[in-house]
């Protein structure tokens, strides 16, 4: 299959990653559908589709006036007119709209060119899933998941097509953030390793091409040991996130979206706690990294699992910010 068959995308999983991933392959110009569970997620996911939109809209708007407000994903190039601009805003409009949202595994996946999986992160219900979906995917459907933490070589024979299974990993604020990782196990075809990067780079993303599988890819094996050591200095004693988080800024001269807690409330807690909690030093109540996975269920269970829900580690008046 080439790069111009694929017409027909499914998202599997409507959750924080699911919708930005779906959201931006739509105002890319491919069909797409996301297959949820139930109708509840459905409901659930429309609302979380409607603050993407709102932030694709506000963030081209803002373009007309701000050049620091461009966001690489939305566009090929900063240098645009107000008329240009127009168009960006009534195409988000019109395909971001035109999202479809199934539970039944024939009509969401049944005419699939290609499926990203976002499901959650845990290794019995991925395997559940492919081994489920390979009974409803056409022969020449490829499929890519966005696991964020476990190797593709963990589920490319439960897909039944291992030839056409890889990582194809975003991060966050993906038209905004516009890179993804790729990685394949050691059956994946060639073919659909250069497939995949031609499709990063049609839904305006930057494709990085990993040489071997490797656990968390490139950002999260960055990320995630930054993640830990912020947690357990607050959930230690040593200090609260406000004080991290404003070490982080002055230190290093990152912008103030971009510091340990406030990335923690962007990503969401929930996924924050199922990463941490597979490192097996979670297991040792006396680990500092056992305590930040306390720490982390703490503020889940009243609610505060981040931007998403208004308030994570602090309080926001809106998912824009």
């Amino acid at each position: 299959m080439k790069i111009e068959d694929i017409k027909n995308v499914t998202v599997a999983g409507g959750g924080t990653q699911g919708s930005q991933i779906a959201s931006q392959i739509a105002y890319k110009g491919f069909a797409v559908t996301v297959w949820v569970r139930s109708e509840a997620s459905v409901e659930r996911a429309r609302v979380r589709f409607a603050t993407i939109k709102k932030q694709y809209l506000s963030t081209l708007e803002a373009m007309k006036a701000d050049a620091s407000a461009y966001c690489r994903g939305l566009a090929d190039t900063p240098d645009l007119s107000a008329e240009q601009i127009d168009a960006l805003v009534a195409q988000a409009e019109e395909r971001l709209s035109d999202i479809k949202f199934e539970t039944d595994w024939d009509a969401a996946f049944g005419n699939a060119d290609l499926v990203v999986e976002c499901i959650n992160e845990n290794p019995q219900e991925k395997t559940e899933f492919y081994t489920k979906l390979s009974g409803h995917l056409p022969e020449r459907t490829v499929i890519l998941t966005d696991s964020s933490t476990m190797l593709p070589n963990m589920f490319a024979e439960a897909t039944g097509r291992p030839d056409k299974y890889m990582s194809l990993h975003f991060g966050n604020q993906i038209w905004r953030n516009n890179m993804t990782e790729l990685m394949r196990h050691d059956g994946t075809n060639p073919e659909v390793f250069e497939l995949a990067a031609q499709f990063a780079e049609a839904i305006g993303m930057v494709p990085l091409k990993l040489n071997r599988e490797q656990p968390g890819y490139i950002l999260n094996s960055l990320l995630i040991p930054w993640f830990k050591a912020a947690t357990s200095l607050v959930a230690t004693g040593v200090c609260d996130a406000e004080t991290v988080d404003k070490c982080w800024e002055l230190a290093t001269g990152a912008d103030p979206g971009q510091t340990p807690f406030r990335k923690l409330d962007k990503i969401g807690l929930v996924l924050a706690r199922n990463i941490l909690s597979m490192d097996p030093a979670a297991k040792d109540p006396a680990s500092g990294l056992a305590k930040s996975v306390a720490m982390l269920n703490g503020y889940i269970d009243e609610g505060k699992t981040g931007i998403a829900a208004g308030e994570g580690f602090y309080k926001y008046e809106s998912y824009d910010k």
